[in-house]
């Protein structure tokens, strides 16, 4: 029996309650606010502050639609540097590391740079960061950067990690980039990644999951809130590959090889065929992934994100199979989500990849893992109609820049 989350049963278990529960509601937090005992990711409207106040630098004319419901969109630079190898800068900042591995220097301004695939490129960000001591940030690719097999990965000076900013941290961004199934054209202020800012530890437990799934359905399988016997949680809350919906026709895509290349400034324009070929699985909603290829599939479960929380998709185990599946990860509030109740939910995308030999995947094997972590705030503006994204409610995978088939 799964009881009723109250403050009080929250407080006793050691967890902070959640005090904000309705759309539209604007809490009275701002920037000023914050401190070391705050605990969540920034929304919008905090988000639009930390530019003001000069925590994130984002040079003169920052497009208002950069600001999402619970991340920025970062830039790039105008120039991209083909390295001999990827890198961290460890002790290092990453202008000293760069001058051993550049072997040339594109030009991203006007036309833009065809970056080749297989091949590391490092591109300077518009935006740097001079972050307070208490707060730390993460970054990952944008879903439509994901969906085109466009590995991405920030880096920053002094750091041994991708994508992970240390509290306070000042000083420039760097974004590794390395396409893998298409060569694509890149241009000076594409957002190919984004970056969240936040304070203190605010991720969910797998109990706090099943409360608030309880409260507000989070999964939905086939148009109805899951049960509790079915949520798969262990660290987080795991999806499922669906390969039975629409069989016949292909449940998702494979990457061709040796395309033509692929301008990232260009959307709803590229012909999908040149580019993709459907994935047919074979009886029994199974499927033998090549090795190498990339695929993009659906979810079998829909994710409900509500206004209170944000979501990250990780990549899944790799005890678990010879696949890695998602590359890009966040999911904003607002994701699958309806205050009315109408929508049940948005499947997500999996980008996925075996490694090394063909691997099966039958449907409803479990694939990738959703992380939740609390908002400081709610946000202004939510992922859907408030903004105009593009994947809400999505039944087909391919990314923005594809003509929708018929």
């Amino acid at each position: 029996m799964v009881l009723p989350a109250t403050p009080g049963r929250l407080h006793a278990l050691g967890r902070r309650p959640c005090n904000y529960h309705v759309l539209g509601m604007q809490s009275p937090l701002r920037l000023a606010d914050l401190s070391e005992t705050t605990r969540g990711v920034l929304p919008s409207q905090l988000l639009a502050e930390a530019v003001g106040a000069g925590w994130v630098d984002a040079g003169p004319g920052l497009p208002p639609g950069n600001i999402q419901p619970a991340s920025l969109d970062l830039r790039l630079g105008p120039a991209a540097y083909r390295l001999r190898c990827s890198f961290l800068p460890g002790e290092k900042t990453v202008e000293e590391k760069l001058q051993q591995l550049v072997v040339d220097e594109l030009d991203l301004r006007q036309d833009g740079a065809v970056l080749e695939t297989g091949r590391p490129y490092l591109v300077p960000l518009v935006e740097s960061l001079r972050l307070p001591k208490f707060v730390r940030a993460k970054a990952n690719p944008k879903s439509s950067t994901g969906r085109l097999d466009v590995f991405c990965r920030l880096v920053t000076d002094g750091s041994f990690r991708f994508d992970e900013v240390a509290n306070g941290y000042q000083g420039p961004l760097w974004l590794e980039v390395v396409p893998l199934s298409f060569a694509v054209r890149a241009r000076q202020g594409l957002s190919l990644n984004q970056l969240r800012l936040m304070v203190g530890r605010a991720r969910l437990d797998d109990y706090e999951v099943r409360e608030l799934h309880e409260r507000s359905p989070i999964v939905y399988i086939d148009g109805r809130p899951a049960l509790q016997h079915e949520l798969a949680l262990d660290e987080g809350l795991f999806l499922s590959v669906d390969l039975l919906r629409g069989a016949h026709q292909g449940v998702g895509y494979r990457a061709r090889e040796h395309t033509f290349a692929l301008d990232l400034a260009e959307l709803g324009q590229h012909p999908a065929e040149r580019y993709w070929e459907k994935a047919l699985p074979e009886d029994e909603g199974r499927m033998v992934l090549a090795p190498e290829r990339f695929y993009l599939l659906l979810s079998r479960e829909a994710v409900s994100v509500p206004p209170e929380l944000a979501c990250e998709m990780t990549a899944y185990d790799p005890t678990s199979g010879e696949l890695r599946a998602h590359y890009a990860g966040f999911f904003d509030p607002g994701f699958g989500y309806d205050q009315a109740g109408h929508l049940k939910g948005s499947r997500a995308a999996l980008e996925v990849r075996a490694h090394d030999v063909p691997f099966l995947v039958e449907h409803g094997q479990r694939v990738c893992r959703l992380t939740f972590e609390h908002m400081a705030a709610p946000p202004d503006k939510l992922y859907g109609d408030d903004i105009g994204s593009n994947y809400q409610g999505q039944e087909g995978t391919l990314s923005k820049h594809f003509k929708k088939p018929d």
